[in-house]
This record gives C-alpha cells, structure tokens and sequence, in this order.
C-alpha cells in the first residue's frame, strides 16, 4: 500500500515534496488557507524548472480531513512550528515526522507537540513559489535526515523516509548522525541570511567577494569561521564547508527567506539562526560576538516596525 504522507506548509519547499511525492504516495497537503486548499484540489500542483510535470494530491485547511498518516513533513517557517502542526499533531502516533525547516530547535518543538518519533532533516534544495498552484524547481540538491536523539527514532524509519523520498525524484541521505549536516547548514544559512536581511542584497556575489577592505565577502568569512568554531567547541564535526556553500549559492542571486520579511516587516526565523548559534555559543562559554551582534541588531530591525510612525509636524 501507498505511505500516506502530510505536508505541513506548503511554501516552495513543501510545495517540492507535495508533488513529488505525490507519484509514490498518498499525500494530504495541510495549508492554512481555505483558498489555497481549494486551488490545489482543483488545479494541482505544476513543478517547472529542474524538473517539469504537474501533480495531483488532496489539500486541506481543516485538521479533520488527515487521516493518520505514516510520515509528516514540517515545511513552515520555524517561527511558525507550534501554530502551524498543533492542529494535526495526533495524526502521526504510529508514524514519524520529519522537519525540513531552517535552523536549531524546531525538532525539540515538534516532539514536545506530537509526542512521536521525529526526524532530524536538513534540506539544501530551492525553489521559487509563483503561485499557489505552481513552484519552480531550482536547485536539485539533497536532504539529509537521521534521528533526533531524544525521541529514540530507529534509523530503519529514516531510511524510509529517505527511499520514498528518492523514489519521488528528489534527493535524499539517510545519516546516523545528522547534526554535522545540520550544523553546516546552520551556519550558512544563519550569515547569508543574517546579512541579508540587513543589505537589503539578495545571495550575490557579493557574498563571496573578497578582493578589498570594504568587500562583504570578508563579513561573511568571518561570520562562517567563528560558526564553524561554535561548532568545533560543541564537538560537531560538519558535514560540508558553508563557505563553500556560500561561495556556490553566491553565483543564484536567489533572495534568501529572511530578505523577504524584512521587506515586508514580517517576524523573522533568527532566533533559530545566528541567535541559535549565539546561544548555544554563550551556554558552551564560547565567543560568537559576529553572530551575537548579527542577532541583536535584527531583533532591532523587527523592534522598530512596532513603533509608530513620528507624527510630521505642520508649519503654517
């Protein structure tokens, strides 16, 4: 019998795995909006770019529709995990979820509101979302998944998840440890982002220019050097060089999640970025003061869009 597999969020990325895995399995996408469920149900779900075709699954913004499902893929924003899986967190009892988000922290969420067993997931694929029925396929890279520790998650059901996975057409490794792939991409997501989010610049060259004084890449370097260090003091061993991520991801001019929310004064997933890493840092007695002030001043940034506006003064 087919897996029966729900999506939770279906931006870019949980658009991917909606209709791809829609060719192997039973696949329910829980979205937030009613409008969104019933363009899906009506449309289906084009894939363009790396890969073209169009697929066919159920959608649904009420909890009620899913039915127990063997494995839940996470693909909200980590700021929005809680909101966004509570509803639906009974429907995984006897199967696994698997985070595919940004950042540290969302898989202590997710097994505190589910109670079951969680997989740790770190996805490097891309896309761009153009509407609610049509995504763009961009880059055709991997997710790495294995155990969370603490939810005792057996690898066999890892590498299920990883084989229906591949079985769609998407990438997938299966690791006994996925912390050193995490931690890569922590890293490099929390500077690009973070620097993002304050130049306004999406992932340009820029981020890998380092010629002169003033050149950004210099900023970035340092920020991935001193993550790499918090990682190392940790006693993680990464899975690959995020500056050689950056240096790759810096040829896209691809806009980075972060940069849209800033432009549209939306709450950010920091506090799972540079602010994950500063802390960690900070209870492990490691210096991180990039990180640190990264952190701080978005938290600043997102601060300001609270005050209001000053009041223009009249002259006569």
């Amino acid at each position: 019998m087919a897996p029966k597999i729900c999506i939770i969020g279906c931006g870019s990325i949980g658009s991917l795995y909606a209709a791809h895995l829609s060719r192997v399995a039973e696949v329910y996408a829980f979205v937030r909006r009613e409008e969104h469920a019933c363009a899906l149900n009506e449309k289906g779900l084009r894939v363009s770019g790396t890969h073209e075709f169009s697929a066919k699954l159920r959608a649904t913004a009420s909890p009620s529709e899913i039915p127990d499902c063997n494995l839940g893929i996470v693909c909200c924003k980590a700021t929005q995990t809680a909101e966004a899986l509570s509803p639906v967190a009974n429907k995984f009892r006897n199967g696994a979820v698997l985070s595919a988000q940004n950042g540290l922290g969302c898989e202590e969420i997710i097994a505190d509101i589910t109670k079951s067993r969680v997989i740790r997931g770190t996805t490097f694929m891309s896309g761009t979302r153009h509407s609610d029925t049509h995504v763009q396929y961009e880059l055709d890279t991997e997710t790495w998944m294995g155990p969370f520790e603490p939810t005792e998650t057996p690898f066999l059901i890892v590498k299920q998840t990883a084989d229906w996975i591949i079985a769609s057409g998407l990438k997938a490794v299966a690791l006994e440890d996925a912390k050193p792939a995490q931690w890569s991409k922590v890293i490099f997501n929390a500077s690009v982002n973070s620097v993002s989010a304050l130049t306004e610049l999406p992932h340009c060259w820029n981020f890998a220019q380092e010629e002169n004084f003033e050149d950004l890449g210099n900023l970035l370097h340092a920020l991935i050097e001193e993550g790499k260090q918090v990682a190392k003091g940790l006693g993680v061993t990464l899975q690959d060089d995020p500056w050689e991520m950056n240096k790759i991801g810096a040829r896209t001019d691809h806009p980075p999640s972060m940069l849209y929310d800033v432009q549209h004064h939306l709450h950010t997933e920091i506090d799972f970025l540079s602010g994950a890493i500063a802390r960690e840092a900070a209870l492990a007695g490691i210096a991180a003061p990039l990180n640190t002030a990264l952190y701080r001043l978005i938290k600043g940034k997102e601060a300001s869009w609270a005050r209001p506006a000053p009041q223009q003064e009249t002259k006569s």
